[in-house]
């Protein structure tokens, strides 16, 4: 995102809090909201910071939603009051010197509670010098917390924009483990590759063995990349009774470029009258 347009989004965010604290906190005391460079009496306010904000949702305008939406922040209507401001006040350190920024924030990590490091992944778009919380974000995708897990997959623009492949697969494969909203993440489809489609592959046919389904948005990551073994397992997908997940691997199946496999399609009729009539998307799993 151009530096200016983020410019706009943390004015709207500094707004929507400023707003929101004037609702919960009527003595709300300025002198802290000031951000502070000090480590010890920034983890202070961190950690302080839902007692004085409280953690209703947050409420903002109707433009103010539309800008963020704009800007592919509009997740944060969604959010408490408390998660806001915290990535507000984080958002907001001064990032000059790098490795005293990274030491800052890296420490509020290391000691953070549930909601707090909902909060810490949640702020990793806002903050300066992206790449050096690559390592932080991949390992949270290690943490067996649902709620921090779904701060870092869902709506959350960092992972896709940043990790790279091995950590971004292991992102996809925790989220279809952990039954994430799969929809929700972020650069799902432009990030899909080979590798991905095969160790999901591998993961539908354990999922089959043991008699249960298969997500049917993991097909949306194996379309692209269709042959001759892959099309083996769809074929094997394909005759399950599963009404959702044939609709699934059709549609996959259209969007790949494998002949074989779209000639096959052909055999299955009603499949290929809802690939015909065009109401298949993967919106509507």
């Amino acid at each position: 995102m151009r530096e200016d347009h983020m410019k706009a989004v943390k004015e709207i965010i500094a707004s929507v809090v400023k707003n929101n604290i004037n609702l919960v906190a009527e003595n709300w005391p300025e002198q802290f909201i000031l951000v502070t460079d000090q480590p010890a009496q920034l983890a202070k306010v961190f950690v302080m910071l839902p007692r004085k904000t409280g953690k209703l949702p947050v409420a903002m305008t109707n433009d103010q939603q539309e800008i963020l939406h704009a800007a592919g922040f509009g997740y944060i209507g969604n959010w408490t009051i408390d998660r806001l401001s915290r990535v507000w006040l984080l958002s907001n350190l001064n990032s000059e010197d790098k490795d005293t920024f990274y030491s800052t924030v890296d420490r509020l990590f290391l000691a953070a509670e549930i909601n707090e490091a909902v909060a810490l992944y949640s702020v990793l778009p806002f903050l300066a010098h992206p790449e050096i919380w690559v390592k932080r974000c991949a390992e949270g995708i290690r943490s067996n917390i649902g709620s921090v897990l779904e701060a870092i997959m869902e709506n959350n623009p960092y992972p896709s924009g940043n990790l790279d492949e091995a950590a971004w697969n292991q992102l996809v494969l925790k989220a279809f483990f952990t039954e994430k909203n799969i929809s929700s993440i972020i650069g799902l489809d432009q990030r899909a590759n080979p590798d991905l489609a095969l160790t999901l592959i591998d993961y539908a046919k354990e999922r089959w063995a043991a008699g249960r389904k298969v997500n049917p948005q993991l097909w949306r990551l194996v379309g692209k990349f269709i042959n001759a073994e892959i099309f083996e397992t769809l074929k094997v997908g394909l005759q399950h009774y599963d009404q959702i997940e044939q609709r699934a691997i059709a549609l996959a199946i259209s969007e790949s470029g494998y002949q074989p496999a779209k000639d096959y399609i052909h055999t299955f009729p009603e499949l290929k009258l809802a690939l015909a009539d065009g109401s298949l998307n993967w919106n509507s799993f």
